[in-house]
């Protein structure tokens, strides 16, 4: 059925001309060569003043102009948090060993833009010319913004020393350095960073060479999209945990970092490549970052960023970096050309994830681990109406809009069962395998729309195209794309039901008044997996609350669930114990709060204990007053709104 794959050229994509309003920058106006960053950081006190917290250097930007009749200016994506004092311009490309153009001074001036950031505008002398090479060099300074995330102390694990780190998705790091903001086009990058003594840098590239007591020297030999170029500044460490492979942590956190990851992520590498093609990326490492990060991970290449909540003690979490390795091929190398069309990224990844963790668990267990996701897309958009408009595949971002506002379930869980529908009409899995391939090698390192890739599918297998598979009523391309609603396929998860179906029926014996305990001893679960234990409990979450005494002899009898170290599980215990005003286990929900900070387990307990019982609301006061030092401004901003609403 499949088709010979693409030609031998390259195909023009629609992507090339598309536009991204979440940018302030002529990014189709130049060809970006290379960065190179040069900054020292500088821990001190927050705010404007002398000595204080901050990064400063420069950044020196090599492009190549791209306008038939030139360009004036060049206009970049930056920050009010970035100050530029000074641009300097070299005109064209040095031949093997001639000596660098002579530097000459531009005028610089900032515009408005949006809330999230502005213009920078360097002015040419003379109009840069189609084909010319230039360098601009732009120094800065940035203290307090939102692209670098300052800790004290008191927010990491050791509590020792302060930790500093970037997070560019979706468009931060135009707070980090001055850029072309956009996932649009990419470039390669290097960069020299200074430290204090005793302190660590490491950064999304193939090449880290300590220069010196102080001095780190980064270079990513591949093209990446500026929102994942990361850095991280701190008391580190780290370990080998494979050929390709290492963890990253505090001192204190790196023997379990260790322990969990020894062996595991060259086991999911490899799975990957025979699904997916070549790893491009050189070394896979894991940085596993203060407690107060509140993300699950973010894919930065060749050092992905992860919460310590998957330190679990018992790798029951470990499959969770199978996500962020899988936006290797979708995400990192092929990449959506705007935030609009976001679901390129995820949906590919969550179908890839599945994929690894198909070959490597079974499809018992990722059919319930996709239940679970399907859940929570569910709750979405019980939450939100079906026809929002964000719960669509491709979302029109309007000017002024902050793409991290339209985050939500759908791009992952709905652009998941787009994926699995291709895969449906393919008919064969060996076969649509082979299309994610001949898909990665034929777009990778490069940005596209949806409709590159649909014409990329239809030509790959034109008996589908022949047969008009694009229009066939109610699951047209086009409604998948542009309307919102629920995903119109969803692939079967019947092969879950093995685990599904005793979790169902053991949840509802704990729902049930006069609890027969011959029936729950009857029913083992010391071989459940954590997403079996996970389903277990958002069923008893759904019954609470449940009748008196149960939550009680729920905890006693299942201690490896009231008593986990596993974040998911904790989680859950939490809100079922909130749920049901089981005060003997509240401290357990302080504890896990003064544990971590991850925004996705922090305001669904808080928003329970506000919802709960008058003791519950004191308990949300009492804990956020002892954990705000320790966790990340916005995730104080969230609980500040759930905790003291305006108007209380």
């Amino acid at each position: 059925m499949a088709g010979s794959g693409p030609g031998a050229g390259r195909r023009v994509l629609r992507a090339a001309q598309a536009e991204d309003v979440a940018s302030a920058s002529n990014f189709r106006a130049f060809e970006w060569l290379h960065l190179h960053l040069d900054l020292r950081a500088e821990f001190g006190p927050p705010g404007p003043g002398p000595g204080s917290r901050g990064l400063s250097g420069s950044a020196v930007l090599e492009l190549r102009c791209l306008e038939p009749g030139g360009v004036a200016e060049l206009r970049l994506d930056s920050h009010p948090c970035l100050e530029v004092t000074a641009a300097v311009l070299r005109r064209g490309q040095p031949g093997p060993g001639q000596p660098e153009p002579e530097p000459e001074p531009v005028p610089v001036c900032t515009q408005p833009f949006s809330h999230y950031g502005q213009a920078l505008c360097v002015r040419f002398p003379q109009p840069c010319s189609a084909g010319e090479h230039v360098k601009v060099q732009l120094t800065y300074r940035v203290g307090e913004g939102p692209g670098v995330c300052w800790l004290t102390p008191e927010q990491t694990a050791g509590k020792r020393k302060p930790f500093v780190y970037t997070q560019g998705q979706a468009v931060l790091n135009r707070a980090f350095f001055p850029c072309f903001d956009t996932p649009a086009v990419k470039c390669r990058y290097s960069a020299l960073i200074e430290v204090p003594d005793g302190f660590t840098a490491v950064m999304s590239a193939d090449t880290w060479e300590k220069r010196g007591p102080s001095k780190f020297f980064f270079q990513m030999s591949q093209p990446i999209p500026s929102y994942l170029i990361a850095l991280a500044i701190g008391d580190l460490v780290y370990a080998e945990v494979g050929p390709r492979s290492r963890v990253w942590a505090e001192p204190c956190l790196i023997a379990a970092a260790k322990e969990e990851y020894d062996g595991v992520i060259e086991e999911f590498l490899a799975t990957g490549e025979k699904l997916f093609g070549p790893y491009v990326w050189g070394r896979y490492d894991v940085l596993f970052m203060p407690p107060s990060f509140p993300f699950g991970g973010m894919e930065n290449p060749c050092l992905t960023f992860v919460t310590p909540c998957l330190l679990a003690g018992d790798r029951s979490l470990a499959d969770v970096i199978i996500h962020e390795i899988s936006h290797s091929w979708f995400g990192n190398l092929v990449t959506n050309a705007h935030w609009g069309e976001f679901w390129l990224n995820e949906g590919f990844t969550m179908f890839a994830q599945r994929r690894i963790s198909t070959v490597l668990f079974g499809a018992a267990y990722t059919c319930l681990e996709a239940a679970t996701g399907r859940a929570l897309l569910r709750r979405h958009m019980d939450v939100t109406g079906e026809a929002h408009p964000l719960n669509k595949l491709r979302v029109k971002i309007e000017p002024g809009v902050d793409p991290d506002d339209t985050y939500n379930e759908t791009p992952y869980e709905k652009g998941f069962c787009f994926v699995s529908y291709l895969a449906h009409l393919v008919g064969d899995q060996d076969q649509f395998d082979c299309f994610l391939r001949a898909y990665v090698d034929e777009f990778k390192f490069q940005s596209i729309l949806a409709d590159d890739f649909l014409e990329f599918f239809l030509d790959y297998f034109p008996e589908l195209k022949k047969r008009r598979v694009d229009s066939i009523p109610g699951l047209e391309f086009d409604r998948w794309l542009n309307t919102p609603g629920w995903p119109p396929f969803l692939p079967d998860l019947s092969a879950g039901d093995a685990l599904m179906k005793p979790a169902d029926a053991l949840a509802e014996l704990w729902a049930t008044e006069g609890l027969d305990m011959v029936a729950i001893g009857a029913v083992s679960t010391s071989a459940w997996k954590t997403y079996q234990l996970v389903y277990f409990l958002d069923r008893i979450l759904q019954k609470s609350p449940l009748p008196p005494g149960n939550v009680k002899k729920l905890g006693e009898t299942y201690p490896k669930i009231s008593s986990a170290r596993n974040a998911e599980l904790r989680l859950r215990w939490g809100q079922i114990v909130l749920r049901n005003d089981h005060q003997e286990d509240f401290w357990k929900v302080k504890e896990f709060l003064c544990s971590q900070g991850k925004q996705k387990y922090t305001l669904p307990l808080y928003h329970a204990m506000m919802g709960g019982s008058e003791a519950a609301r004191a308990l949300a006061k009492e804990t956020f007053a002892a954990t705000a030092s320790q966790l990340h401004s916005n995730v104080v901003h969230y609980v500040q709104q759930i905790v003291e609403p305006l108007g209380s």
